[in-house]
């Protein structure tokens, strides 16, 4: 019976996290057309819009029923809808290199969800105390603190503004605590839904106020990185290293990889690396107009025919030693040394 809630479980928290990533990705499209809108009336600012609400709600409670190894790399899914979206609702023409990054991601995401680990279910808020308090993630979560301090006081002021790793870091590292907050608290949802309470339990007070300083902490850190940097560039670097984060956290504090077979090791890392390039993809070559029309030609510009076996040319090529001799010869009738030749594509002559 437990194993058949997991599974149940397993698949409303997978639900969860896919309508998720097409409630974002499609609020993606509405606040642009929104900013387009806007912007031919002189304004420059839209609103947050139901389906990002809805999305970010989604997420939320796809974490109480899904393992977190599952639902933070297919939050990878939100940037693949809103470039086929944009391609239709905004008339943004995807590349060849956009389809591709698409493609990838679908398979990379499929992938992990084959080899998704089973994590240790977690029943009450009691347990995650259990779990908080383990010396591996006090261990972690100091190391992770430590660090969001140092780059926050010291790093930060100094080079955040020249380098891009400063403040993705910043949000990479605290995110995978806001995860184990929300974690936490979907826990104590699922509680009090059963009719237990949960309002006088302490714990259920630090992990919101902790989800509330983290997630500050992050959008603070994320808009200062998307104000001074290229998205095409911030977007693929947080995926990573964020992701990267809440993997390792959810590795420690849920023992998530700690029964997973070596087949299902290396399908989920194969399928988190699979996902990385479709999004490298996706944004590093966005600006470029590459697609199957372009690329036949740019092949049959390039082609050059040559010596066919054993030594004889063919027609084509016979054709084209032979105008470029008489090329040759006639350029050096006009110069009139027979002993020179001409380099024609670096602009100079030379004498032989």
């Amino acid at each position: 019976m437990g194993q058949d809630r997991g599974k149940y479980d397993f698949y409303i928290g997978l639900g969860l996290a896919i309508s998720s990533s097409i409630f974002i990705g499609g609020s993606f499209i509405l606040k642009k057309k929104g900013l387009l809108r806007l912007a031919r009336k002189g304004q420059c600012r839209a609103g947050r819009s139901v389906l990002m609400a809805a999305g970010e709600g989604a997420n939320f409670a796809a974490y109480a029923f899904a393992p977190a190894t599952l639902v933070t790399p297919l939050g990878a899914l939100s940037v693949l809808v809103s470039a086929v979206l944009s391609s239709y609702f905004l008339t943004e023409r995807l590349n060849l290199h956009g389809k591709l990054g698409c493609l990838l991601s679908i398979l990379g995401s499929t992938t992990m969800v084959i080899h998704a680990p089973q994590e240790e279910e977690i029943n009450s808020l009691d347990h995650m105390a259990r779990k908080l308090v383990d010396p591996g993630f006090l261990v972690f979560a100091t190391f992770v603190i430590i660090v969001a301090l140092i780059f926050i006081l010291v790093v930060g002021p100094r080079h955040g503004q020249t380098n891009i790793m400063v403040y993705i870091t910043i949000c990479s590292v605290i995110g995978a605590l806001s995860v184990s907050c929300v974690k936490g608290l979907g826990i104590a949802i699922k509680e009090a839904i059963a009719g237990r309470s949960v309002v006088g339990n302490p714990l259920a007070w630090v992990l919101l106020l902790g989800l509330v300083a983290c997630v500050s902490t992050q959008i603070n850190y994320l808009n200062k990185a998307l104000d001074i940097f290229n998205t095409s560039l911030v977007t693929p670097i947080y995926y990573v290293f964020f992701t990267t984060s809440v993997l390792s956290c959810s590795a420690i504090l849920f023992k998530e990889w700690e029964h997973m077979a070596t087949a299902d090791v290396i399908g989920t890392l194969s399928g988190f690396l699979t996902i990385i390039v479709g999004i490298f993809l996706l944004h590093a070559f966005k600006d470029l107009s590459v697609s199957l029309s372009t690329l036949a030609v740019s092949i049959r510009k390039d082609e050059r025919p040559g010596p066919a076996a054993n030594g004889v040319a063919t027609h084509g090529s016979y054709e084209l030693l032979r105008n470029d001799s008489t090329d040759m010869n006639l350029e050096e009738r006009e110069v009139g040394l027979p002993f020179d030749s001409l380099s024609r594509r670096n602009g100079t002559m030379t004498a032989s």
